[in-house]
């Protein structure tokens, strides 16, 4: 049957688990599912929840006329200590329970392939899940570390990411290197500088390659909340006046707009205050046609499709100069051409502080340039074309590498089985 081990990157985007068979050294198999989940509308109190993950979450999301509960980039509420639990159906999740659900779908898929039921696992995590806040990151691995018992993971280490994608990236390797590896993924930027070299990979003690690591809570979901902040939220109604008092005209808060932008804030954004709200501002903005299209986007749980457009021109920005950030669902209609470079403006000041945290990462660890041989990008966000020239801009004459995207992290979580050694 064989021993195995499971390479776990749970991420804010997808999720991905790479099956290592300890006994033949190698990969079997690499799943990828999107970080989804839907909670059907109907329920029953005295059954267990209804829902589903990843793909089958839009699939349901869609046919359920989108009238249960989609939460996507739940892996930024693990640090949030303001977040404690979430009311579905009568039930009350807390970050844990939503991120084990995840973990349990990529175990139950990987237990099919393997046979076994696995409870070996290396699983990964940014550097700092929020920031250098000490007491968030302690927060969020707690959280973390419950969910992958809740999981089913009895035996269990954690390893960094870029880390991760490091280990896989030195299998390619020819000779050593020393490599500056950045993963850009939807919540956090990590940057990992460390020794690679192809003749020990798999060894057992890796600890003393591993030169220098840090991060940056910034990532892709960063990149729409702006872009939702500048293209998308004059749709709902950003400018909207209401009568405050007979005669007296003020513009809806924009917290309203601030929170249809985060994604963190989004899965959450149903109560019945917030509805009350929502529609004492449209009776009173003498009913705003675009401040109805946030009534209709909070009360019909469109959020997900209006990201979906957004990743979309994101994507398609990648490859070329000009795009058109296209919506059109019950009643809420958006047709605007957006160029590569109005897109690169609108995520500057993210770039900015990725660029500066970067400049202090190097400056902190004594890294020069010339102590760098190659670059090695992954995660989705890498593959945003302004990401890709901030670094061809600072290390114009090193060569930049990427290999899959989606995957490279787990691999190199399957790959770091020497992390079992210390016990």
């Amino acid at each position: 049957m064989g021993n195995f081990l499971y390479g776990i990157d749970f991420g804010t985007t997808n999720s991905a688990l790479s099956i290592y068979n300890e006994d033949s050294k190698e990969i079997v198999a690499t799943i990828i599912v999107p970080s989804l989940l839907y909670f059907f509308s109907d329920q029953s109190s005295s059954a267990p929840l209804k829902y589903v993950v990843g793909k089958e979450a839009i699939e349901a999301y869609v046919t359920d006329g989108m009238s249960g509960r989609f939460m996507k980039s739940i892996k930024r509420i693990l640090p949030r200590s303001s977040f404690i639990e979430t009311k579905i159906y009568n039930r009350r999740l807390n970050a844990s329970d939503l991120v084990t659900l995840i973990l349990k779908e990529l175990k139950q898929r990987a237990d099919v392939i393997t046979g076994v039921d696995c409870s070996k696992a290396v699983i990964g995590r940014p550097v700092f899940f929020d920031d250098d806040d000490a007491s968030k990151d302690i927060l969020a691995q707690k959280r973390l570390n419950q969910a992958a018992s809740n999981a089913g993971f009895s035996d269990v280490r954690f390893q960094f990411e870029p880390i991760g994608a490091a280990f896989a990236y030195e299998r390619t390797l020819k000779h050593k290197e020393k490599v500056l590896v950045a993963d850009l993924g939807g919540g956090t930027t990590d940057f990992t500088f460390l020794s690679l070299d192809p003749e020990r990979a798999g060894a057992k003690e890796r600890h003393t390659d591993i030169i220098a690591t840090g991060g940056i809570y910034i990532g892709g979901d960063n990149f729409d909340s702006s872009f939702m902040w500048e293209k998308g939220t004059p749709y709902f109604g950003k400018h909207t006046l209401y009568e405050a008092a007979p005669g007296k005209m003020l513009n809806v808060p924009v917290s309203l707009f601030a929170n249809i932008c985060s994604w963190e804030q989004m899965n959450f954004f149903n109560g019945q205050k917030i509805k009350n709200d929502l529609d004492n501002y449209y009776h009173y903005s003498k009913k705003d046609r675009k401040f109805k299209n946030l009534i209709t986007l909070t009360e019909n749980n469109l959020g997900y499709s209006v990201f979906q457009a957004i990743e979309r021109s994101k994507l398609e920005l990648s490859n070329n100069p000009n795009t058109d950030f296209l919506y059109s669902k019950m009643g809420i209609e958006i047709d605007e051409q957006v160029s590569r470079m109005e897109y690169d403006q609108i995520i500057q000041k993210d770039l900015n502080k990725i660029s500066k945290y970067l400049d202090e990462f190097l400056l902190k660890n004594n890294i020069l340039t010339t102590d760098i041989d190659s670059l090695f990008l992954t995660g989705g966000t890498s593959m945003v074309s302004a990401v890709n020239n901030l670094f061809n801009d600072k290390f114009p004459e090193k060569p930049i590498h990427s290999g899959d995207n989606f995957i490279s992290v787990a691999k190199g979580l399957a790959y770091s089985g020497y992390l079992f050694e210390d016990n």
